[in-house]
This record gives C-alpha cells, sequence and structure tokens, in this order.
C-alpha cells in the first residue's frame, strides 16, 4: 500500500470502458477552479481561551508558540525522547488531539479514516478543507491503481476526487493515469525516487504547507527563525565581508573595519610609467595591467597571497587602455589607444592574433561568454564582433560608442552596453534588436557592470558615482560622493563579499571605499603618491583589493594586522 518501490513492476495497460472514461472527462471539464488566498484561512485554535503567558525579554514571545517550535526542532534533529520529555514535562502537545490521529493515520494510509478526522480539525477555510481532501484522496488513488485496481481507483476520482472541484489540470492528468498505469508508477518513481519514505515524507510536506501553521508547525522552523535573525545582523553590519560559515549564534554579529583590505601587503613595480588600468581575472589566480608604457603586465597571485610578475606583454605601438580576461582566464585581451585589439596566451605570454581594421582605430574591447568571439569599440563610433581568427562577424554602425574605452557584454552574451554619447550609455539587445539608454545629466567617464549583470555603476565628470539598475525598470538606486575626479579618467568597481562595496580611485591618491547600499563612506585608503586611476577588488578573496596609480606602482591592499604574511615589500613580484 502507499508508496513505490524500486522492486515493484511495471502495471499493464489495463483496458477501461470507454464510455466509463468518456464520462469522466465529460465531468472534469465542469470542474470550475477555485482560488483563494490561503493567507486569509484561519482555524479554529486548540489552544484555551484566555490570557496567554510570554517569555523574553521584551515580553512578545507566546510561551506555548515557543515550546512548540522547540519541540519541532527536536524531531527534526532526530532527538525523539527529547521532544516527547518536553511535551510531557510542559503540558503543552505539539499537536492537538485530533492532528496526531491525522498524522498516525497518514502513516498506516488509512485514507477514509484520515478524511473523517480531517474534518475534526477545526478548519474554517472550505477551500483550505477540499485541498487537504484533494491530497488525502490522491495518495489513495495511487495506492489503488498499484495494486491494479483500476475500477475503485476509476471511482474514487470520479465520485471523491472530481467533485472536489479543485486543480483541473491536476485531475486531468490523474485521469491519463488511468488509462496507462505504468506512467503514473514511472512517473512516481522519478518523483518521489521509488520509496515509501520519500513518498510520505512529500506528502506529509505538501500537507504541513497547505494547513495552518497553528495547526501544524512548518518543518524546520526555528532553523528558519535563526536564518532570518542573522541575515538581520548581517545586513545591519555595514563592515560585513565574510562567510556565513563564519557565523556564531552565541554572540551577536558584527563586523569591524578590519575585515575591510585597507593594510598595504605589497607595492609592486614593473610598469616604467602611469598604470592607468587593472583587474583581477574571473578565478582570482592573476592580476593583469595597463600602462602608459605600452606594456601589459601579468602576475599571479599565490596561495600564500603573495603576487608575483608571470609575463611582461610588449608589442602595442600606444599606450595600453583596458584589459579583458577570457571566460576562463586562459587568454587576455589588451587594447591600446586608438590602436589595435591583442589576444595572448596567459601561460606562455605568446600573442596569438592582432585585430585591426585599416583606417579604423580600435578603442574598447570584450569577450563573448562562450570564449568564441571578441567586440570591439571602433574609433568611427561602430562596435564590431570578430571571431577569434578575425574575420569580422557583424557590425553595427552608427553613434554606438565613444572614444572611451569601456565596454561590457553581459553573461548570456545577449546584451553589448558601451558608452554611446558623453551622457549616455547604450544598453543593445543583440537578439531582440532592441537598444535602451542610460541618460546622466553629467558627463559619463566610464561604468562597471556588476557580477549578476543586474546594476551599472556609472563615474560622472562632477565627482560622483550613480549605482543604475539596468533590470525591469532603469533607475538610480545609490549615489556615491566624496573622491576627487577633475582632470583624469578614474575607475571603480563592485567588491567584497556578494560585491557589498564600492571601491574608487581618485586623483588625491587614495583609494576609497563605500557600503553599497547604504552609500556610507567606509574608509580612504593612503599610500600612492599619485592620482589612483583604476581599482579592482579580487572576485575570489573579499581581502584582497588592488589599486594602480599615476606613481608606477600597484598597491596590493589586505586586512590589517596579519603581518602582510611575511610578504610585506616593495619590488617587481620577481623571485
Amino acid at each position: 500500500m502507499g508508496g513505490v518501490e524500486h522492486s515493484e513492476p511495471p502495471l499493464k495497460r489495463v483496458k477501461v470502458p470507454l464510455g466509463d472514461l468518456k464520462n469522466l472527462v465529460g465531468e472534469v471539464s465542469h470542474i470550475v477552479p477555485v482560488s483563494s488566498s490561503l493567507g486569509d484561512s484561519m482555524a479554529r485554535s486548540p489552544c484555551s481561551q484566555g490570557a496567554e503567558e510570554m517569555v523574553g525579554m521584551k515580553g512578545v514571545i507566546k510561551k506555548q508558540e515557543f515550546v512548540k517550535i522547540i519541540t519541532r526542532a527536536l524531531y527534526s534533529l532526530g532527538y525523539v525522547r527529547t521532544g516527547a520529555l518536553l511535551e510531557e514535562e510542559s503540558g503543552i502537545p505539539l499537536h492537538s488531539t485530533a492532528v496526531a490521529l491525522l498524522l498516525d493515520q497518514v502513516r498506516g494510509e488509512k485514507w477514509e479514516e484520515s478524511l473523517v478526522t480531517l474534518h475534526k480539525i477545526g478548519l474554517s477555510d472550505e477551500i483550505m478543507v477540499k485541498r487537504a481532501s484533494f491530497l488525502l484522496l490522491e495518495q489513495k488513488f495511487f495506492d489503488l491503481l498499484k495494486e491494479e485496481n483500476l475500477m475503485a481507483a476509476l471511482d474514487t476520482l470520479r465520485n471523491e476526487i472530481v467533485p472536489l472541484s479543485v486543480d483541473v489540470g491536476r485531475v486531468r492528468e490523474l485521469a491519463s493515469f488511468i488509462i496507462c498505469p505504468s506512467q503514473c508508477v514511472a512517473l512516481r518513481i522519478s518523483s518521489q525516487d521509488g520509496t515509501d519514505a520519500n513518498s510520505r515524507s512529500g506528502f506529509k510536506e505538501k500537507l504541513e504547507k497547505l494547513l495552518p501553521a497553528a495547526v501544524m508547525i512548518p518543518e524546520r522552523r526555528l532553523e528558519h527563525l535563526v536564518e532570518q535573525a542573522l541575515d538581520v545582523q548581517r545586513d545591519a553590519c555595514v563592515f560585513h565581508n565574510t562567510l556565513d560559515s563564519e557565523f556564531s549564534l552565541y554572540v551577536d554579529h558584527q563586523c569591524g573595519r578590519n575585515q575591510i583590505p585597507s593594510h598595504t601587503l605589497q607595492i609592486l613595480q614593473a610598469h616604467k610609467d602611469e598604470v592607468w588600468f587593472l583587474q583581477f581575472s574571473h578565478n582570482g589566480k592573476y592580476l593583469a595591467s595597463a600602462s602608459k608604457d605600452h606594456t601589459t603586465v601579468v602576475w599571479e597571485v599565490k596561495e600564500s597571497d603573495l603576487v608575483l610578475l608571470k609575463h611582461t606583454l610588449t608589442g602595442h605601438q600606444q599606450p595600453v587602455l583596458t584589459i579583458t580576461w577570457s571566460p576562463d582566464d586562459s587568454q587576455l585581451l589588451t587594447c591600446g589607444v586608438e590602436e589595435v585589439v591583442r589576444r595572448w596566451d596567459v601561460n606562455t605570454g605568446e600573442c596569438l592574433h592582432v585585430y585591426e581594421k585599416a583606417g579604423v582605430g580600435l578603442i574598447s574591447c570584450g569577450w563573448f561568454p562562450d570564449g568564441k568571439g571578441i567586440v570591439s569599440g571602433m574609433k568611427d563610433k561602430s562596435i564590431c564582433l570578430w571571431d577569434l581568427d578575425g574575420r569580422e562577424l557583424e557590425c553595427w554602425k552608427g553613434q554606438r560608442t565613444l572614444n572611451i574605452s569601456d565596454m561590457a557584454i553581459t553573461d548570456d552574451g545577449k546584451r553589448i552596453i558601451s558608452i554611446c554619447r558623453e551622457n549616455a550609455i547604450l544598453l543593445l539587445d543583440r537578439e531582440a534588436k532592441f537598444e535602451r539608454l542610460i541618460e546622466e545629466k553629467q558627463v559619463i567617464t566610464s561604468f562597471s557592470l556588476s557580477e549578476d549583470n543586474k546594476f551599472l555603476l556609472v563615474n560622472l565628470m562632477n565627482q560622483e558615482l550613480h549605482l543604475w539598475s539596468i533590470e525591469g525598470d532603469i533607475k538610480v538606486v545609490a549615489h556615491y560622493r566624496g573622491h576627487i575626479r577633475t582632470r583624469f579618467l578614474i575607475r571603480s568597481c563592485f567588491g567584497g563579499f556578494e560585491q557589498a562595496f564600492i571601491a574608487s580611485g581618485s586623483e588625491d591618491s587614495q583609494v576609497y571605499i563605500w557600503h553599497r547600499d547604504t552609500g556610507k563612506l567606509l574608509l580612504t585608503l593612503a599610500g600612492h603618491s599619485g592620482a589612483v586611476n583604476c581599482v579592482s577588488w579580487n572576485p575570489m578573496d573579499p581581502h584582497m583589493l588592488a589599486s594602480a596609480s599615476d606613481d608606477r606602482t600597484i598597491r596590493i591592499w589586505g586586512l590589517d594586522g596579519l603581518n602582510c604574511k611575511g610578504h610585506c615589500s616593495n619590488g617587481n613580484g620577481i623571485t
């Protein structure tokens, strides 16, 4: 009886009188769908009336509910005897007599008796009673099919399930199982793992979700409440930059400033001129930096967080403006000032291809998510798509980009994002052939796309950063102020645990860090002796930040008090 076991043989196709099936389909077609908000459902409380005893320092926790939730948690954790003892000692049963009887009957697969008990629980919502009855009768129906009692199953469907007028689609599906019972068995095996225990567990879970919490306390309710409390504490912590696994229930959670990378661990000196751009690889194992000296340097991040020089890439005839990593981090694109785009092998440092277009300089570049194509902004304000061998696949003419090297492509490859006017960013949907604009009142100098592709961080000429939501209604959701930008191109980034922070360079030689949601300026990091042009937060290490400066150096920032892991030094990263 009940669930389906792996050893159960497939049921054969059984012929049912055609007239009966036609009548059944006719009856199903007349069912009127029932809709109602279960949130409005009420059940008569099994508790005695009168003032309830309260517990807790604020006196807002009902003792009876509190004890029941603890009891439920004990049973869920497998402490059956302890749970039973708590019920006995407190005098507060987990379930009313009627609910306890119903659960016992469900475990014993006594469907007729459980239907009678269901009506004794005291549910005041008729629709809820019908839906709970549907669940019980569905189980009865499946058991009859398993026993190959087709006529009894048909009778249950026609005379008990159909009159409930609940879930027309599901009723039609059950009717199809009468025609082909083996299909029913196969579906139950795939959905319930073919075990009675799993089948009953799934059914009990559905019943719990349907009935009011006052009647049947949801599974793991205590764990859910504790997780909610931890979420509130985390959201209130502006310095939160640790893994959730580091939470403790013994004390309230509160991170300090020391969780933000603010201490110089290394100063990297390999460039001979201003460092304009830098970016960590997706896997956090590499850092690439671009300079006015026409070179790109690839750095390797060791397990000890020591950053070492791996390759110096030469070949550009102009300063290198931007860098972008391939999706698998095995290759790198570099773009010179109105020059060419070069593709490099990260492991060997070899230049694999040079992308150029006669008479038109390239000013920006990006990878497509599959790594099989690149996109580039052109000096003539068009955007071109190339395959890896340099064949031009598509080209969007017109005012599609400016002489600014920022470009982004969403992870699904559907949208290309570029600055198309001084105060506008283009969101180009390749598939829908549709364009949308982000328009600012100030001149846009650069932008950065969030890891989840839902937000754009936009740098403005007036020394502000705007955070735009680009899903659904496009709108500004946060502002960040404090950094200095009067003459140079300054870049910013998302970073930290779940990208909860915003970091930016500044012309006053400092790095600025804000809390993303509140816009509060948290820290300014001093150390550089020239304008900080670009920052990049390691996507795999929330405690590692890099900054590039006109002083020709790159600073690696980490947590204070680590003694730099023995590696705090000036140098070129060569060992």
